[in-house]
This record gives C-alpha cells, sequence and structure tokens, in this order.
C-alpha cells in the first residue's frame, strides 16, 4: 500500500526518483538528508522511499510512540526515545541497528534555519553502527528527489571527519541542489568560510590601536 501512496504521490505533485547507486544501498544505512530547510523535504523523502518499498526511520520524542496515536507514529517510522537516552543518542542508535535493517534519517543541520556547519552526530553513529553513510536531497527546481550515493562503512572508518564532509560538500555542489528555502541552505558545511571571517574580524579587532598608541 505505501508504495503504490509513494508513486501517487509524487506523480501528482510532480516529482521523481533519480538513484545515484543500487537501491539496495537503501536497506541499512544513516541517511544524511540535506538541505534541510522546510518540512517538505522529509515528507517528499518519505513518498521516494515509499515508492520504492525501503524501510525508513526517524528518531522522534518517544511522547509521540507511546500516545494514542503511537501505533500509526511507528509504522510511519517513528523510533521513540526518552529524555535519558538523548544524551547517549550514538549509542541508542547502534543498538537499534543491531536489531533490524533500515535507513535512519539524520539532518545534521539541526534545523531549517541558516547554520554555519553541520553537527557531527551522523558521523559517530555511522562509525559506531558500523553502517554506511547514503546522501539524500529534493532539488526544488528541478522536482527531483537524488537518492542512493553511498559513502562505506570502510571508507568513513579510514578517513577523517574533514574528509568525509569534503566529499559531502562536492556531492551537494556538483548536484547544484536548490532546496525549497535557498537562504535557509549554507553550502559550506564544514564552516571554513565562517572560521575565515571570524579569524579576520578577531585580526581586526587585536590589531587595532588607541589613539596616541603603537600597536
Amino acid at each position: 500500500m505505501k508504495k503504490l501512496i509513494g508513486k501517487l504521490m509524487l506523480k501528482i505533485l510532480g516529482w521523481k526518483v533519480v538513484l545515484q547507486g543500487d537501491v539496495n544501498n537503501l536497506n541499512r544505512c544513516i541517511l544524511v538528508v540535506a538541505p534541510h530547510t522546510h518540512n517538505m523535504e522529509y515528507i517528499l523523502g518519505n513518498f521516494a522511499y515509499w515508492s520504492l518499498n525501503k524501510p525508513l526511520k526517524i528518531i522522534i520524542k518517544d511522547a509521540h510512540t507511546k500516545a494514542w496515536y503511537g501505533g500509526a507514529v511507528k509504522s510511519l517510522g517513528g523510533i521513540g526515545i526518552d529524555r535519558s537516552q538523548k544524551n547517549d543518542l550514538v549509542n541508542f542508535v547502534a543498538k537499534q541497528f543491531a536489531k533490524e535493517d533500515f535507513s535512519l534519517v539524520i539532518t545534521p543541520e539541526g534545523t531549517r534555519s541558516w547554520v554555519p556547519k553541520w553537527r557531527r552526530g551522523f558521523y559517530h553513529m555511522a562509525l559506531a553502527a558500523k553502517v554506511p553513510i547514503v546522501l539524500a536531497a529534493g532539488d526544488f527546481k528541478r522536482k527531483i528527489v537524488y537518492l542512493g550515493y553511498q559513502i562505506p562503512y570502510e571508507k568513513i572508518a579510514s578517513m577523517s571527519y574533514e574528509e568525509l564532509v569534503k566529499e559531502i560538500q562536492h556531492y551537494y555542489t556538483s548536484n547544484d541542489i536548490t532546496p525549497k528555502v535557498p537562504e535557509n541552505w549554507n553550502p559550506d558545511i564544514l564552516g571554513i568560510h565562517e572560521e575565515n571571517q571570524q579569524r579576520e574580524v578577531n585580526g581586526k579587532d587585536n590589531g587595532s590601536s588607541e589613539p596616541g598608541k603603537l600597536n
């Protein structure tokens, strides 16, 4: 039923799915979704997964999975987590992958607003669970959901975080992704440009002279 609904909704909305790797890459992975500027990006991603009949999950507060509508939330991929587990989210995710195969949605920006750089949680989750990272994106200019580009676990384990993010950054810039809200997307996901600007500001502040004094 989900497969039929997914295909139908994408057709009605005028969107298509473009796979950039084996469809089975979606069976078990940390699914990095970016840009994350609007809830519609997540909705379209769900329809794309449903159309491919692949398991997609997302971590949410357990208040939603324990509520009267909890069954529906779980059927839509919700994994409940309580407050005590939030400080140990990486190990929580690893334990979930030990139970079953699925794609776990992670939005490293952490918010739909503009951010100077990404959070590193997705990287630590992939390492702890020993699963690959798969990249996903919604291009609102072309109405395409891109899925399937995989960075294998073995490769992740052999490279630094900075090297990994450079590869991810190249993926998003080379695909020329247009998000739903372009002004909320920062393609400099390592935050290098922001840090350089801050250094320049600090340098000017430190190098400024008071009247009558020499630096």
